[in-house]
């Protein structure tokens, strides 16, 4: 399999979801599962990878279609390997019908090292043309459209971890618990295949498909939209926030809730004096304020905690779809991809979302300032900021003020986070979140 390895790895590092751009791939294959028997001369075939080039070996899973000829689509071209064109998985009707079928509970696959079983909620999902998305994501979407009309979105992790993903687990819940909030969860597929470092199999889920809302806007361009043309938004910025507490309320009635004990506050200070100290080794700004940065965060571990339930994790304009029919859509319950799945799943402070979405509007107005010639939008942010705690509290009640000094905490430390990630990626962009930083610790002096 040595031709096949470096094929994929030559590849795979061209990759959106690649998640270790400045790490050459060095690829070591786990196993292979035949996603179905070959049919109209193409194999489909889904092999799992550990990549030993980042300190941490990571797993991908990479489907791929097997053709004879390049009858293909020749942007999906992996390479030629055993005499057959390998084509990247999602973006072929072959391997997107089985994964549907897989899902519909028409059969499961089997391997020496791995193995494959779809699940379903409701009718079977069953495609009759599909097409995959492109765009910045790390993993990988395909609209299918249905036998029975309409569409459905299937989504396809690229790095999987061992245990539930909460991108799934949580749509579930949401699904079954009738929630108007989210798109339906419809299926999903889970899988096994060797741990990347001791020897023993992991499990968890592969890919899922959920309704897709055709002729909804993604959130962040509606925002940008709307603040380089200098249009109100505080009545959207307003419902998003009451959609945003609806959503937790829901959250909270489908899985479980429990109080914030000792343990969970130490390992939420601990993770932001974490992320500090390495901005201030990065960043000499940061350094200067670290001081008043831990005192903020102090404050908040010595303050009091609401109960801790399960929360988006990685709330930003991005990870929402406005429709015209049912408003607010939340989509992307992953968390954050890198972090370990069992701390994605674990019981949170709901205003950590709350300013997850706080520092996106901020965004908006400082991506609108790295314009030529620059848009200043600085008194639009603040506006949709205050409409959207405003939305929230009319559904959450006091929560943002009972627990303030917890959401200066988590905004100023998503700020810090972000410090790092621009210095890192991209340094011009690195004054949106250094002026957040200084705004946050100037209004708590006055």
């Amino acid at each position: 399999m040595t031709e096949l390895t470096e094929l994929v790895g030559s590849w795979m590092r061209r990759q959106r979801w690649y998640s270790t751009k400045s790490v050459e791939p060095r690829l070591r294959l786990l196993a292979s599962v035949e996603v179905e028997p070959p049919r109209d001369g193409a194999r489909v075939v889904t092999h799992f990878f550990a990549d030993d080039g980042p300190r941490t070996p990571r797993v991908y899973q990479v489907p791929v279609v097997a053709r004879r000829g390049r009858d293909g689509d020749p942007v999906a071209l992996i390479g030629e390997a055993g005499g057959h064109y390998l084509y990247d998985g999602p973006a072929d009707e072959a391997y997107v019908s089985a994964l549907a079928a897989m899902m519909a509970g028409t059969f499961r696959a089997e391997g020496a090292d791995a193995s494959m079983r779809g699940h379903r909620l409701g009718a079977p999902v069953q495609v009759r043309s599909s097409r995959r998305l492109t765009g910045e994501q790390s993993n990988t979407s395909i609209v299918g459209e249905l036998d029975g009309g309409g569409l459905v979105l299937i989504k396809v992790f690229r790095v999987i971890q061992d245990g539930p993903n909460p991108d799934v687990s949580t749509l579930a819940a949401l699904t079954e618990g009738g929630s108007l909030r989210t798109p339906a969860l419809r299926g999903w597929v889970s899988g096994s295949w060797p741990d990347a470092i001791v020897p023993a199999r992991a499990s968890g889920e592969l890919a899922l498909a959920q309704d897709f809302l055709a002729g909804a806007e993604d959130g962040w361009e509606l925002a940008v939209r709307a603040a380089e043309d200098e249009e109100d938004f505080t009545d959207r910025a307003f419902a998003l926030g009451a959609g945003t507490a609806e959503l937790h309320v829901q959250l909270a009635g489908v899985l479980p809730t429990r109080p914030a004990g000792r343990d969970d506050v130490a390992a939420a200070l601990d993770g932001m004096f974490q992320r500090l100290t390495i901005a201030s080794t990065e960043v000499p700004a940061i350094a200067e304020s670290r001081a008043a940065i831990a005192a903020v965060y102090e404050v908040a571990a010595e303050s009091p905690h609401p109960l801790l339930q399960r929360i988006h994790g990685d709330l930003h304009l991005g990870q929402v779809l406005h429709s015209a029919e049912r408003g607010w859509q939340f989509i992307d319950f992953e968390g954050e991809p890198l972090r370990p799945l069992a701390e994605r799943a674990r019981p949170d402070a709901t205003l950590r979302d709350v300013a997850g979405m706080l520092r996106s509007f901020d965004y908006v107005a400082g991506s609108l300032a790295r314009r030529e010639p620059p848009i200043d939008a600085v008194a639009w942010a603040r506006r949709s900021r205050r409409a959207y705690l405003d939305g929230y509290t009319s559904i959450a009640g006091s929560v943002v003020t009972d627990f303030g000094h917890l959401l200066d905490a988590f905004e100023l430390d998503k700020a810090v986070y972000e410090v790092t990630y621009e210095s890192r990626h991209r340094p011009s962009w690195l004054p949106i979140p250094l002026t957040a930083v200084d705004r946050l610790l100037s209004a708590r002096l006055v």
